[in-house]
């Protein structure tokens, strides 16, 4: 099967999980805003134990503003709403709904991306037909209390063997993005390094630009 358009656009950017719980006082959708207009090339919301009309809510108006901004919208876990509120696609762990049940929800351009801690957890979702392929975490986060350690030599790993566009996750800012890179990332993924930075669409734009030139040299 060809890769969908919606994955190549993963590649080369910083992808910004948006989630009301790691937003301190500040709104999501100004948040949104904020990270999509300073160049992000991936917004994932993630609201874990919200209730289905409120999540479904918010990823509404967040479609809204990544659609305004050329800028990829990605929901947690929720293919339905994914689907219902034409996100680009949806975002699964371990263990969420498989890629196939997803793909039974979802419309046939929309993609799904899925966790991954380990080689051979990567491959697995890979060869499942998972549209990108995320591994983390890369450093400790405080965001999900649940996840296991990967590192930067998983990350290598899976780069020596995954076609699909790798998305790094876990602990990502500015100090160390160069290295995420030259690991092999195809895509950075950040949540607090944005959603808690005083200045959200400059620290958005700070990582692009970091990471654009740390996969130039690397």
């Amino acid at each position: 099967m060809e890769p969908r358009p919606a994955a190549s656009k993963i590649v080369g950017g910083i992808y910004v999980i948006v989630d009301p719980d790691h937003c301190a006082s500040q709104d999501i959708f100004d948040v949104a805003e904020a990270t999509a207009s300073a160049g992000a090339s991936v917004i994932q919301l993630r609201h874990k134990h919200a209730p289905e009309e409120i999540v479904a809510h918010e990823a509404r108006t967040i479609a809204q503003i990544c659609r305004a901004n050329d800028t990829l919208f990605i929901v947690n876990d929720a293919p339905e709403i994914a689907a219902e509120v034409g996100a680009d696609g949806v975002h699964v762990g371990q263990g969420d709904l498989s890629i196939a049940e997803c793909r039974t929800i979802l419309l046939p351009h929309q993609i799904v991306g899925k966790s991954n801690a380990l080689l051979d957890e990567a491959i697995t979702s890979f060869e499942e037909g998972a549209d990108y392929i995320a591994v983390g975490s890369i450093y400790t986060t405080t965001t999900k209390s649940d996840t296991s350690p990967a590192g930067l030599s998983t990350l290598r790993a899976v780069a020596d063997r995954v076609t699909a566009p790798i998305v790094a996750i876990g602990g990502i800012k500015a100090s160390n993005i160069e290295a995420v890179a030259k690991a092999g990332a195809d895509s950075a993924c950040v949540a607090t390094a944005v959603t808690l930075a005083d200045d959200p669409a400059a620290a958005t734009q700070e990582l692009v630009e970091r990471f654009a030139d740390a996969r130039i040299s690397s």
